[in-house]
């Protein structure tokens, strides 16, 4: 059995960030499929799994305990569970990321 999750555009006013959960569909994974404008990401978080972000698009800084470091187009960047992190939008146009949770429900506690 598959199941097909179709994209569908924003209005004007709604975020561009697409959430899946996996529980949801079966699936044992969740994520993030990230379009954020410079400057914007979000705020220093943790997880009780790990984090995978895929770039696709763009340039950004991560911020993982407290080493920064600057992810681009290919890159992939892994942080372990429970590690206090967050990223942000640094390069001059639109920034395409996915952010894999290894989890079948989003879990995330802002700092």
């Amino acid at each position: 059995m598959f199941r097909i999750v179709r994209h569908q555009e924003p209005q004007p006013d709604q975020s561009r960030t697409v959430r899946f959960e996996g529980r949801d569909y079966g699936g044992e994974i969740s994520l993030f499929i990230v379009d954020n404008e410079p400057g914007q990401g979000p705020g220093l978080h943790v997880h009780p799994y790990s984090e995978t972000w895929a770039v696709r698009k763009g340039e950004a800084e991560f911020t993982v305990g407290e080493t920064t470091t600057r992810a681009f187009p290919g890159d992939i960047v892994v942080v372990a569970a429970n590690v206090p992190h967050r990223f942000e939008n640094v390069g001059m146009g639109r920034l395409e990321i996915v952010c894999i949770h290894a989890s079948d429900t989003i879990v995330q506690e802002f700092l």
